[in-house]
């Protein structure tokens, strides 16, 4: 009997497991915030009978596949009508308040300051069927707290607080253009243009706008190349799925293809393009699991610390970045990235072998001694960069103890984030350990005087 029932629980968790890794959905569509989003989008010519909205277990609120989509298949065609873009704003009430400003504003800016003002209106807008299925809040560092900010790997966390700044500096440098649009709307301008709506506003088109060229115009300065996508804006991205997505000239509308096709009742996917998990958060607020474009990012600091002893550091470091060798130095779970090994051993080298610089950038290798060196450093980085992701991993289970919600999301995308790097480190590690260089031409290196012991 013991034996018996050991069996059954065994089955018992194999059953749980499965389902565990069974991904669940359940449709939104009788909803009704998209039952009027839907009114809304046929009104304007829009039919779709492939997809509906649906709250996935793995994603969150994505798009299902009524039917089994083939490879080459149109899966959505949304008509210019629905689409939201600057001339949708400066044909709007706003429009003469936007043409006759001085100086002109950016077609990011006329974007956030009408969906402000819609959102203000409520179900008088035109819109409000649109934003009103928007997310209130978003996981972008924009909306990051400082203790979030702090326990960012430290080569995002520069972007992630210009990107803070961006805002802060966009709402502070338009005070006197939002104190002109006083005339027509009801609350007082500061209450409304407030750097909180201005963020919401600046995320919702940073995050979920598609790419579309608008011809150039005298009202707006910059590349405008915006469009709110309603509908197709639920689409999440994955990053082994390929899709063709434009805008098409001869129908006039926006045109998602299926290249790889998708079940019925699967979710659909769209790909952003080949980004790293670091670019996702950043620009979209969220990590992708499995994503072959995952690196893990040096920073010149850490370069610097590691080989503080080296007395000519300062003089190839400027040699480095001279040359654009600076930029995109990673580790994959593969191992370091080609230019990082190349910026190492030209570390490696003493300032006595100056002539030989260029020779490394080029591609030559250098000594046995140092390649060996260069590994080692390798290794070191390696090391460094899984131990902060250690102690910030221990930082985020503190904080998410006594947080709240939007603190909790944010926190749960820096820890996807910076779990994902502990493993492409300790995968790096254990590449790094089985190297065996393969012979070729080496550099002669003389004695080292100045270099790192």
């Amino acid at each position: 009997m013991r034996d018996r029932g050991h069996r059954a629980g065994r089955a018992a968790r194999k059953r749980m497991q499965k389902q565990e890794n069974v991904v669940q959905s359940v449709s939104l569509c009788h909803q009704p915030q998209y039952v009027r989003l839907m009114k809304f989008l046929h009104r304007r010519g829009f039919t779709s009978t492939l997809l509906q909205p649906a709250l996935f277990t793995d994603t969150g609120r994505g798009l299902q596949a009524l039917k089994s989509i083939k490879p080459g298949q149109l899966v959505i065609s949304l008509p210019e009508s629905c689409l939201l873009t600057t001339s949708t704003v400066l044909d709007s009430y706003l429009g003469q308040y936007i043409k006759s400003w001085k100086p002109r504003l950016s077609p990011l800016l006329a974007l956030c300051v009408f969906l402000v003002c819609e959102r203000h209106r409520g179900e008088a807008s035109d819109w409000f069927p649109y934003i009103d299925a928007l997310p209130t809040t978003y996981t972008c560092p924009a909306y990051f707290t400082d203790d979030v900010m702090a326990v960012l790997p430290t080569s995002v966390r520069r972007r992630a607080l210009e990107q803070r700044e961006a805002v802060r500096e966009l709402h502070s440098f338009n005070q006197d253009f939002f104190r002109s649009l006083q005339p027509i709307v009801s609350r007082p301008v500061d209450e409304l243009l407030t750097y909180e709506a201005l963020r919401w506003a600046w995320c919702s088109v940073n995050t979920r706008s598609v790419f579309m060229s608008h011809p150039s115009n005298s009202f707006l300065f910059g590349q405008d190349v915006y469009a709110l996508a309603p509908f197709l804006d639920l689409l999440n991205h994955r990053p082994d799925v390929q899709v063709k997505a434009s805008f098409n000239d001869t129908t006039r509308c926006y045109e998602i293809r299926s290249v790889s096709g998708t079940l019925r009742y699967q979710q659909a996917f769209i790909n952003y393009g080949s980004h790293d998990s670091q670019r996702l958060m950043l620009e979209y607020g969220f990590v992708a699991p499995c994503n072959p474009n995952s690196v893990v990012y040096v920073d010149t600091d850490l370069l610097a610390d590691v080989l503080g002893g080296d007395k000519s550091l300062d003089q190839k470091i400027k040699f480095l970045r001279e040359n654009n060798f600076l930029h995109n130095l990673t580790v994959s779970s593969e191992g370091p990235s080609w230019s990082l090994m190349t910026a190492l051993r030209l570390l490696s080298l003493p300032q006595t072998l100056y002539h030989h610089w260029k020779a490394v950038l080029l591609g030559q290798v250098v000594c046995e001694e140092r390649e060996e060196r260069s590994l080692q450093t390798a290794k070191t980085l390696c090391r460094r960069l899984l131990q902060d992701t250690h102690t910030a991993l221990d930082k985020i289970s503190h904080l998410l103890q006594h947080c709240d919600q939007s603190v909790r999301e944010q926190l749960d995308v820096v820890k996807s984030l910076r779990q994902e790097e502990r493993c492409i480190l300790g995968s790096c590690l254990e590449a790094l350990e089985g190297t065996a260089r393969q012979p070729d031409e080496l550099l002669s290196c003389q004695p080292d005087i100045d270099a790192v012991s």
